[in-house]
């Protein structure tokens, strides 16, 4: 029997269909859990990742990786998404993310949310993160996990060998001569956290700086695929400046299903403990650079990165002092 053109060519479609089938549910190798440090215990933890499953596909598996640079990177996938969480019926998702995370409802300023975005971006009653008052302390900008770096040119960022690119980072190269023998700081937020960001420190504050990007997921099993991430990502940042801590770099990295970065501060002066503004849904990231010599960073958050883990911080808790001396 005479094979046709057309047959042959659904064959060869299929034939190709079932590779990639094949190739999709191709098991991936495990992966080693994200572990931090709880600062308040010194316990080491096992963090239960959104979505964990899905990450690792797309970041280790053949078609998940052909998918993730087609679609999954894209803003338009993230805004969309963004977009499903301020709808009225995404308020459905809120109760079983509080119970699967088993999140602190006594926090919140409100317990009734129009959306998911609502409820995700919500405010904390005014005692819920007290701000170290001490002058010469600067503090976590955020709820998350933090690694810290005191000379960005001979840290191992993430993979050993792999060192920060600060000039990719800020896109600017007389900005990044400033800190290239700088300390680095950055504080992942994951979907559970509190994800309004604040300032630091107190100090003069810059307009801010928009730069476009990718919207890759900053979790650490994406991260231990592409250590790149924080350089091709959409940012954002403004430059704070103190006496007693120079010239601050304060940036904000969006990610996978960000839907958006708003800055809600006003003038161009800021006090410690400000709020800055806050990511819409997502995963996130809160970048800081300082000057060289101008910080030391509390002694367990450098020595727990060392060990390859992050550390769990809350917005307004001091994690370094001013080195210069008045």
């Amino acid at each position: 029997m005479k094979i046709t053109k057309t047959k042959k060519s659904w064959g060869i479609i299929l034939l190709l269909l079932v590779i990639i089938a094949l190739f999709a549910i191709y098991p991936v190798p495990p992966q080693a859990p994200i572990q931090y440090y709880d600062r308040e215990t010194g316990v080491l933890n096992t963090e239960k990742v959104a979505a964990e499953k899905w990450l690792v596909w797309l970041y280790n598996n053949p078609v998940g990786e052909a998918t993730l640079w087609a679609l999954v990177k894209r803003k338009l996938v993230s805004s969309l998404y963004g977009t499903m969480m301020d709808r009225p019926s995404s308020t459905k998702k809120i109760q079983p993310f509080i119970a699967e995370f088993d999140i602190d409802r006594s926090s919140f300023q409100k317990q009734e949310f129009r959306t998911f975005n609502d409820f995700f971006t919500r405010k904390l009653k005014n005692n819920a993160r007290p701000v170290d008052s001490t002058a010469t302390s600067t503090v976590s900008p955020a709820d998350g996990k933090i690694l810290a770096y005191a000379d960005i040119s001979n840290s191992d960022f993430i993979i050993k060998g792999y060192l920060f690119d600060i000039l990719s980072f800020l896109n600017n190269a007389n900005l990044a001569k400033k800190y290239i023998n700088g300390a680095l700081v950055i504080i992942r937020l994951a979907p559970a956290d509190y994800h309004r960001f604040h300032f630091p420190i107190s100090g003069n504050v810059s307009s801010n700086t928009r730069i476009e990007g990718e919207y890759y997921s900053v979790n650490p099993l994406a991260l231990r695929k592409m250590t790149e991430i924080f350089c091709l990502n959409k940012r954002e940042y403004t430059i704070v400046t103190n006496p007693l801590f120079g010239d601050v770099v304060i940036a904000e990295v969006g990610a996978t299903m960000v839907g958006s970065i708003v800055q809600t501060h006003k003038g161009d002066f800021v006090n410690k403990g400000d709020e800055k503004g806050y990511f819409k849904f997502g995963g996130s990231t809160v970048v800081l650079l300082f000057e060289k010599n101008k910080i030391n960073i509390d002694a367990d958050l450098l020595l727990n990165t060392l060990k390859g883990h992050e550390t769990s911080v809350k917005v307004g808790e001091k994690i370094g002092v001013s080195m210069i001396r008045h």
